[in-house]
């Protein structure tokens, strides 16, 4: 198996961030620095990253997680802020996110131990939908809410369709519900700023065919491996 790939399927991280470690000369094969990511680990072989032994892959598997607010979603963080992944409860192996909620966000978030998996989940030709509801402040434009059905585009980036709809409203605040394909960063609190809304609070309830559900926050829960094999079956 090449590093990259072994690291991915490792959950060390995604393929593209392994090409990135190996070139950033973070990873050993056997004591010695590897130059390239085509490099070939066999049975028996010692991997480190930064110092510390990569364990062989297992199987591939996957976790609901309920991300509180607060907490942003990395391995580390410069400014020194509660992260995703120094919160989990112990016993977990490695893990890596399928995507990203950001600090304030809370909600559904994937979790798996396979770089190559969350990669592949993470690209819109999967079809996997993310699902948000979402609490604004401001007038809100039900036509201008249908529009977005047809993708929109702000400054240079330009955004695929999302399905937006009014669920209630009570004096100048409303709860939205919001469906995309894509999920690029921050892209339903721009899409919404950009309609005049102000996004108090933004919670992700499904992610493709997972559920958030009553998982309570800040809890994990295994998706059954069968569950699992049958979803990606028809991703």
């Amino acid at each position: 198996m090449r590093i990259a790939r072994f690291l991915a399927a490792a959950g060390v991280a995604s393929r593209r961030a392994a090409e990135a470690m190996i070139a950033g000369g973070r990873v050993r094969l056997n004591g010695a620095v590897v130059q390239h990511p085509a490099t070939f680990v066999v049975p028996d072989d010692v991997v480190q990253v930064d110092g510390r032994a990569v364990d062989e892959p297992g199987r591939t598997r996957l976790w609901r997680y309920h991300k509180p607010p607060g907490l942003v979603t990395t391995h580390s963080d410069p400014q020194g802020r509660p992260t995703v992944f120094g919160s989990l409860p112990t016993g977990l192996p490695r893990v890596i996110s399928v995507g990203r909620l950001d600090l304030a966000s809370e909600g559904l978030l994937l979790l798996t131990n396979d770089g190559a998996l969350a990669r592949r989940l993470e690209l819109p030709a999967t079809g996997w939908k993310r699902r948000y509801r979402a609490r604004v402040h401001g007038a809100v434009d039900e036509r201008a809410l249908a529009a977005l059905a047809r993708g929109i585009r702000i400054g240079e980036i330009s955004y695929g369709p999302i399905e937006a709809a009014v669920d209630a409203r009570k004096g100048t605040n409303s709860w939205l519900s919001l469906s995309l394909a894509e999920g690029r960063n921050r892209e339903v609190r721009r899409v919404l700023a950009h309609l005049g809304l102000s996004v108090t609070r933004l919670i992700r309830v499904a992610y493709g065919p997972f559920q958030l559900g009553q998982l309570p926050r800040g809890e994990v829960r295994e998706v059954p491996a069968k569950v699992l094999g049958e979803q990606l079956g028809k991703g």
